[in-house]
């Protein structure tokens, strides 16, 4: 780091070196170096007309000061305040108008929520969003991986975002070495999908228990020299397995969450034991909560029942213990992972470092060293854009829970865990789409008034049902099975398989004109259609010159005569949010 980072440098307050720029309203980094340099010459800029700006026209370039980031032509940023003392700017005298015209502040509240980013769905997030107000060679710092095709290609501003965070078990760094298995290649320790909703008014962190039995798919996976290496999956593993065993990749990871849920990923990111430690201990540490007293001699926790403020050596021991949490295991570790990142949330929301540029630089330096990120997130600007769009959830309705699992059957000594077939699925599907597990006002309301009325009217016979069915992402041979079944077991006989679609669909959608409403809503209520995936459009005319539906059969199908209606309302399941503490015990 340069001098501002350790304090005061030639008697400049760090602070002072960050300027707002009015033109954006963001604070930018103007540092001096300490060999001056000659203005650049060229002709003086001449004051404008109507004087309305003439402060902004009036500023200095002092000298040795460099700009930045380019501006607007005719506006400069304003020098800072010690720099303005230092030259004599007079001040403008008691009761006279300033000539500059006000610029409009962005209320406390609304800067802490920028400058949070992600601190909502995990603190690493948030202190990346947090460098764009450093420099630009905090991107040195960031690890990036390959995802080698196994996410959706990188988030999207305008979907809903899944990313997948990793906490490995790998002891690299100084004094991590005396944690247990020192030899660890680093292992799936501690996994959540982070699904945040369409219009980001809630979110989803699912933690995956380590210990899950799973099936761990082939992974092709790029090697050092460019070439690719297809790695072998594994039948009845535990999940962990699929990050470190065999060589690994997040991407196996990635993959083998896809084969898990259903859910395909957009991002992931990676941390080990040291970005516990260290990013605690750049927010000054989290308060925790204990209903009784923890003496874990493998993972090093000693604490006495009540609240305490945790960091560095002390927050790693604290997410590591299981042996003196719940039953022993590690669903009882995952409990207190949870209570530990809703209480590092809080500690960003609502602490005054996020409205200090200079403690800013400290977050953002810790977080981008602790980051190991996929080849689409890779920068400054892309952690960015991800942490603005997390930084809108509030705590509230962030939901932590688990994915439901039972103790497996197959073993006398239940050492891991298998799918609750009962209750997983339903939860999986939640997420899919887009559930939210707290109850939250919804923003499209009366857009989903307008789905649901979509199914109330006259619905015709299925013999007039008139539908041409296409393959629009579904499993091969779809369109033929689900023709088979409308003309033999529904009665829909003016079917007919139109191929494939133009383009694939994540959901199934049946479009119709406006004299096929009475059709659409039979064959919504023969195949377990949503009113959302009823689109008004325009008719087409089938392959005997009639006019017909299209069916197009998305991502989302599961077979003939399986309900395609999404759920609108989450599972019973435990959970708890990250506004509220919950003491361990």
């Amino acid at each position: 780091m340069d001098a501002q980072g350790r304090g005061r440098a030639d008697n400049i307050d760090p602070a002072d070196q960050w300027v707002l720029n009015p033109n954006t309203g963001e604070y930018e980094l103007r540092l001096s170096p300490t060999t001056a340099q000659s203005p650049v010459p060229g002709p003086r800029r001449p004051s404008p007309p109507d004087g309305g700006d003439a402060a902004g026209g009036r500023a200095r370039q002092t000298t040795g000061e460099t700009r930045q980031t380019p501006r607007a032509r005719g506006t400069e940023v304003p020098a800072p305040r010690s720099a303005r003392r230092r030259g004599g700017e007079p001040e403008a005298p008691q009761g006279r108008r300033a000539s500059r015209r006000p610029v409009k502040k962005k209320s406390t509240a609304k800067k802490v929520l920028l400058w949070t980013g992600g601190s909502m769905a995990f603190v690493l997030v948030a202190v990346s969003a947090a460098g764009y107000l450093y420099i630009k060679h905090l991107n040195d710092n960031i690890t990036s991986v390959s995802d080698d095709g196994a996410g959706t290609g990188g988030f999207r501003k305008d979907e809903a975002i899944n990313i997948l965070l990793i906490g490995t078990d790998k002891r690299t760094g100084a004094g991590n070495e005396g944690y247990g298995d020192s030899g660890s290649v680093g292992h799936a320790d501690t996994t959540i999908l982070l699904h945040v909703s369409k219009d980001r008014s809630n979110a989803t962190a699912l933690s995956i228990p380590r210990d899950l039995i799973v099936n761990v798919p082939d992974c092709p996976t790029e090697q050092e020299d460019g070439t690719q290496k297809v790695i072998p999956g594994s039948q009845g593993v535990r999940f962990n397995e699929s990050l470190g065993q065999d060589d690994r990749t997040p991407s196996c990871t990635m993959r083998t969450v896809t084969e898990l849920t259903g859910i395909k990923p957009d991002d992931f990111m990676v941390a080990d034991f040291n970005a516990v430690k260290t990013l605690t201990e750049a927010v000054d540490g989290v308060d925790v909560c204990l209903a009784k007293d923890i003496d874990d001699p493998k993972s090093h926790l000693k604490l006495s029942k009540g609240t305490h403020k945790i960091s560095g050596e002390q927050a790693l021991a604290f997410v590591r213990t299981r042996h003196s949490v719940g039953f022993g295991g590690d669903l009882s570790r995952i409990g207190l992972q949870q209570q530990f990142l809703g209480a590092l949330m809080r500690k960003l929301k609502g602490n005054d470092t996020l409205t200090s540029p200079t403690k800013m630089v400290k977050l953002a330096e810790a977080g981008t060293k602790a980051l190991t990120v996929d080849d689409k997130l890779k920068s400054i600007g892309k952690l960015k854009d991800l942490g603005l769009e997390l930084g809108k959830l509030d705590p509230k309705n962030l939901t932590f829970t688990t994915v439901p699992v039972v103790d497996n059957p197959a073993e006398k000594v239940h050492a891991t865990v298998v799918l609750n077939e009962s209750k997983a699925p339903a939860v999986f599907d939640a997420v899919k789409n887009d559930v939210s597990f707290t109850d939250v006002k919804k923003k499209e309301k009366a857009a989903k008034d307008a789905q649901a009325a979509r199914l109330k009217g006259t619905k015709a016979p299925a013999s007039e049902v008139r539908v041409r069915i296409l393959n629009g992402g579904a499993q091969a041979g779809s369109a033929q099975a689900v023709l088979n079944w409308l003309q033999n077991d529904e009665g829909v006989t003016k079917s007919e398989n139109a191929g494939n679609a133009p383009d694939q669909l994540a959901r199934t959608t049946l479009e119709y004109g406006p004299d096929q409403a009475a059709q659409a809503r039979r064959l919504a209520a023969i195949m377990g259609l949503s009113g959302a995936a009823l689109k008004p459009g325009e008719s087409v005319t089938n392959s005997q010159g009639l006019p017909a539906m299209t069916l197009t059969l998305g991502k989302d199908f599961k077979g003939a005569g399986v309900s395609l209606t999404a759920p609108t309302k989450a599972p019973d399941v435990d959970k708890s949010t990250a506004d509220k503490v919950k003491c361990a015990s």
